[in-house]
């Protein structure tokens, strides 16, 4: 019986190829886009997974007066860990971390540059499980000078010689040699720690990191596995007093799992060591639409099959006068149903296998795709397979096996009611206009922040490291550089705009008060606002023919508005020349405001703008110069720059970016977001379409005679067109109303997380739905035409 049930499900899908392909096509789409959501959650999901002890990350929450908001961050202070590890038994452990970017490693008079090594505690292997393919985990980091390196940079250093107890030299401000005692596997891409070396913290002097107050490492702790998260929490605030004193109220400390820290820390900033950070909830987003996409899929196959009853009725009827049950036609179209899925899958199979690497390309994952390697998602695609089977044929098998014989028989079975069909496609195309108007308002949304204009000139800016060395030759370096035609302007700065600037505390008197502030702040050469065109709303810019070098400050106009709340002024003038800046421990003089810069967005556009100041000390260094050229031809700039480069800097690597394609990363997670959203928008749009084909396909099908004999009575083919499209648009157009509320309520939630955001505009939904009615229009024309252009006599022949 199942042998003839299969002859007859395969005979049925060879007969009617048109539907067959229909629901072949829509429910692959359907199931490879679930598929590789599937891969991407859980390649999300298993980030930081080969680590096996219990740790937690320390974060902080800053909170200093004149800050717009309290501020989370990824970093802490180098006591806290082991006071913390002193002062509570259920801490077991610690380990810190600092990273530095852009290091020059020399051996054998080859020099390689690395991009980001770590600074580490001596337990650092210890904690962490990342595989030492060579030394001892417990000593590679005891020692002072002493580093271990990932299997790919021993080889660009070492090549095929034996790296370890080799020794490298560190190009910094000094030459340090350190001795190779460790080689690491290369680290897994799902990692959140990114790194190319390791060295041991011993190398620094303690007392340059032993102190309160300066927070620039970033410290994990194990915990006993007995440990009560919020309890210990609940003891931090006494533990700040203890050991910050008074600056204590301007902190809290909270831990963050590990197993969270990748995709749970959008809220934190100056998360610096965050390969690939990403908000969770886009992939629980991700997960839902997909499976919106394979419900569509769903719904076609329900709908044609209902459709197409009463070319099955005669089948049934027979079938159940020879003494066949109910249950066992059911059984027989949800068996037919399953074989179509299972079908799709052998099509989705090799969707996946053709799409993967261009998906592995634009989200910058290793999501692998190996069917017999991986036991868990084969048996895991054939079970849900089988049950998206037996989910879309169960209402067809129910329906189609309630035909009576005798009715069938005699020929007086009716084509039942198209109320659930019609149901199917509204419910098809709100989910489809839905996805199609949040698409629009997440790519205008992208635009707008790509767009606007930050407050300063972010074209044509070439960005080059610089560390200890390179700040030497920082002054000869300028004067070089600004000597060249194509070269417009040159500056230095601490930090690159774009990314969070470091936060201080300064001080402004006035009137007799002196007030403490918290803000950020960065370090500038005078020609900083003259490159990036800044303007200025008072007072005057940074000089050299005066000595402005480490006693002026600029600040910018939320800066200007806190102060002014403290003396009760409006007039941003009256802050010029008032005492203002950091105080030392020497008990210097402050120095003072001499210009007010107008905001500008120095972060990404998710953050409003915080209180700034910028101050003139060269004598701290920079870490980048900005130079700008002038855009005449930017391969010979480039050209230039690095011919001057290696003039004065002959041992070190010559290594730029432009800070338009900086700009550009900063909003990199939004557009992969967009991509992935906006190509699940386009594959729900295209199964409900192809469900609306083979629909109108049926429905002109069934009534080719009614059109043969209005074609012969003188209906015209745009009346004809009109007649059978009309019944479809009516559905889109209900469709259209449905998903417009829904939509406008989650593209209100998503823009909420913005700090500068779009309007929410009425042609974007109406844009949406003419899309959607254009897309449903010319589905349903293409078979309509071909209907209305049929020549009547063939139609009418058996009449």
């Amino acid at each position: 019986m199942l042998s003839n049930y299969f002859k007859i499900a395969w005979r049925n899908l060879l007969q009617n190829k048109l539907y067959s392909s229909i629901n072949i096509v829509g429910l692959a789409v359907g199931l490879s886009a679930c598929i590789v959501i599937m891969l991407f959650v859980n390649y999300e999901n298993g980030f930081d997974k080969i680590h096996t002890k219990n740790l937690f990350r320390l974060n902080e929450i800053q909170t200093f007066d004149g800050m717009v908001e309290p501020q989370k961050v990824a970093l802490s202070m180098y006591p806290m860990g082991p006071s913390l590890k002193e002062e509570y038994p259920e801490i077991k452990d610690f380990v810190r971390i600092d990273d530095q970017e852009h290091v020059i490693l020399s051996h054998n008079n080859k020099k390689v540059e690395l991009p980001v090594v770590l600074w580490a505690d001596a337990n650092f292997l210890d904690m962490f499980n990342f595989p030492l393919l060579q030394g001892d985990p417990a000593t590679v980091l005891i020692e002072p000078n002493t580093v271990v390196l990932t299997q790919k940079s021993a080889i660009a250093i070492f090549g095929n010689q034996l790296p370890l107890g080799q020794t490298i030299t560190y190009l910094g401000r000094d030459t340090i040699a350190f001795k190779v005692t460790g080689i690491l596997a290369d680290l897994p891409s799902n990692s959140h720690l990114q790194f190319d070396a390791l060295f041991s913290f011993k190398t620094i002097p303690e007392e340059n990191l032993n102190y309160w107050g300066g927070n620039f490492v970033i410290t994990y702790l194990e915990l006993d596995g007995n440990a009560n998260l919020s309890t210990l929490e609940e003891k931090f605030p006494a533990f700040l007093k203890k050991y910050a004193g008074e600056d204590a109220k301007f902190y809290e400390l909270f831990l963050q799992p590990l197993s969270e820290i990748h995709a749970h820390s959008t809220d934190i900033t100056h998360d610096y060591l965050n390969f690939q950070k990403f908000d969770r909830k886009y992939t629980y987003i991700f997960s839902i639409i997909a499976l919106l996409v394979l419900v569509i899929a769903c719904m076609n196959f329900m709908n044609l099959s209902t459709s197409r009853s009463t070319g099955r009725a005669r089948e049934v009827g027979i079938r159940k006068s020879i003494g066949a049950q109910r249950f066992q036609l059911a059984g027989q179209f949800i068996g037919e149903s399953v074989l179509i899925a299972l079908s799709s899958l052998v099509v989705a199979v090799g969707i996946i296998k053709l799409s993967l690497p261009f998906i592995n390309q634009f989200s910058e994952r290793k999501l692998m795709f190996s069917l017999f390697s991986d036991i868990i998602l084969l048996v895991t695609m054939i079970t849900g397979t089988i049950l998206v089977g037996i989910f879309s044929g169960l209402y067809p098998a129910i329906y189609l096996s309630s035909f009576q014989a005798a009715k069938v028989l005699k020929g007086t079975i009716q084509q039942g009611k198209s109320t659930f069909r019609n149901t199917l496609v509204v419910v098809q195309f709100s989910w489809a206009v839905a996805l199609i108007i949040g698409t629009g308002f997440a790519l205008k949304q992208l635009r707008f922040m790509q767009e606007k204009d930050p407050g300063f000139q972010k074209d044509q800016v070439i960005l080059v490291p610089l560390d200890a060395q390179s700040t030497e030759k920082y002054n000869s370096l300028k004067e070089q550089l600004l000597s060249n035609s194509q070269i417009e302007s040159v500056s230095g700065s601490w930090q690159r705009l774009g990314n969070n600037f470091h936060q201080g505390g300064l001080e402004f008197q006035s009137e007799g008060l002196i007030r403490e502030i918290g803000t950020s702040y960065v370090v500038v050469d005078p020609d900083y606002l003259t490159l990036y065109k800044m303007e200025l709303v008072a007072g005057r810019n940074f000089r050299t023919d005066i000595s402005d070098n480490g006693q002026s400050y600029i600040i910018n106009e939320s800066m200007a508005r806190e102060l002014l709340k403290g003396i009760k002024s409006s007039d941003q003038n009256s802050l010029i020349g008032k005492s203002f800046g950091f105080r030392n421990d020497s008990k210097d003089s402050l120095g003072t405001i001499i210009g007010i810069a107008k905001d500008f967005n120095f972060n990404s556009l998710h953050h409003k703008i915080e209180t700034l100041v910028l101050h003139n000390q060269q004598k701290w260094g920079y870490s980048e110069m900005s130079i700008r050229i002038t855009g005449s031809d930017s391969r010979q700039a480039i050209a230039a720059i690095k011919k001057i480069w290696n003039q004065q800097l002959p041992q070190q690597t010559f290594t730029y970016s432009f800070l338009n394609d900086h700009f550009n990363n900063l909003y990199h997670a939004d557009k992969q977001v967009n991509t992935i959203v906006g190509s699940l928008a386009g594959l729900a749009v295209f199964i409900s379409a192809l469900g609306l084909f083979g629909l109108a396909s049926y429905s002109a099908e069934r009534r080719t005679k009614e059109i043969g004999i209005r074609k012969v009575m003188g209906a015209s083919v745009i009346g004809i067109v009109a007649l059978l499209s009309k019944d479809f648009l009516k559905l889109v157009l209900i469709a259209i109303i449905i998903a417009s509320p829904i939509a406008w309520y989650g593209m209100n939630k998503w823009l909420a997380d913005f700090a500068y955001r779009i309007d929410i505009e009425w042609w974007m939904f109406a844009l949406a739905a003419g899309l959607a009615v254009g897309i449903a229009l010319l589905t349903v024309s293409f078979q309509s035409v071909k209907a209305a252009l049929m020549n009547p006599v063939r139609s009418l022949r058996s009449e």
